[in-house]
């Protein structure tokens, strides 16, 4: 079964898309299930992960309803408010839902870096663990110190660190990939966390090349290895660098050199094992 680990589906004119620039055509713009449908069939993926992209439960209940109407659809990755611990009432509902998978607080967007450290919002790790749902980690590299320390607290906590934690590819710097790979060696060692090969055309330069991105993902193979590595699209967030299906192309000349079994892992078997498809 081929997977597509990380893709979304909005409605701007719902209002609660905060990030997205307005004047932005290529994102600020409707996307749902009719316009996914194409590229999935082109490339013969069966189905997909549906990760939330606005900090609101309605949100979450606009995408379970899409994936009620969408076979493609065999997970969510939804938000609740980790500030708030009343909230857990909503996770408990949420979690009720058979095609609901787990959380993504949108860290990355949040000023504190040590937001995910604070003792009002623990609650919330506590309880995906105790309810066995999956937490995807959106973060960049200053991040990834505190989520160690996280996944050190929660070691129960499935998690899968989302678009390979965003290192900064179009800078070109040593620096920054020495401090990069060595947090994403100590994320592989010392935790059980997956990664998702994802995201990495929109951290690199407009005219990027698979050639920009092997380092990178190289080394996410090597520390990982394949069972725990998932392939996803991020569309339509990708599509400010690359089309579904030259992302896809890239992705599977970079995994080439692993070979057919570490392949189908990547692109679909890893997935199907995290989000128990």
């Amino acid at each position: 079964m081929k997977v597509d680990a990380h893709h979304h589906f909005w409605h701007p004119a719902r209002g609660d898309y905060d990030w997205m620039p307005k004047d932005d055509r290529t994102l600020n713009r409707a996307y749902g299930p009719a316009d996914l449908a194409p590229e999935l069939r082109a490339l013969g993926i069966e189905k997909t992960i549906l990760v939330q992209a606005a900090a609101t439960e309605f949100e979450t209940e606009y995408l379970l309803g899409l994936a009620d109407g969408s076979d493609m659809v065999a997970g969510v990755v939804g938000w609740v408010d980790f500030e708030n611990p009343g909230r857990r009432v909503a996770l408990e509902r949420f979690a009720g839902h058979p095609k609901f998978k787990g959380v993504r607080p949108m860290i990355q967007d949040i000023e504190d870096v040590d937001w995910m450290l604070r003792g009002d919002v623990d609650w919330g790790f506590r309880a995906v663990s105790e309810m066995g749902l999956t937490f995807d980690a959106l973060g960049f590299p200053r991040h990834m110190d505190n989520f160690l320390r996280i996944l050190d607290r929660h070691p129960d906590m499935r998690v899968v660190l989302d678009h390979c934690l965003k290192p900064r590819i179009h800078a070109n710097a040593p620096e920054d990939f020495a401090h990069w790979a060595d947090r994403m060696t100590r994320l592989a060692r010392e935790t059980s966390a997956f990664c998702k090969f994802s995201g990495l055309v929109t951290e690199a330069s407009a005219d990027w090349t698979a050639e920009n991105l092997r380092p990178h993902a190289e080394h996410v193979f090597a520390e990982f290895g394949a069972d725990r590595v998932m392939w996803g699209s991020d569309w339509p967030v990708c599509r400010l660098r690359a089309e579904y299906g030259t992302w896809h192309a890239a992705a599977r000349e970079l995994t080439a050199p692993l070979g057919p079994d570490a392949q189908n892992a990547i692109f679909g078997g890893a997935a199907a094992s995290f989000y128990g498809i």
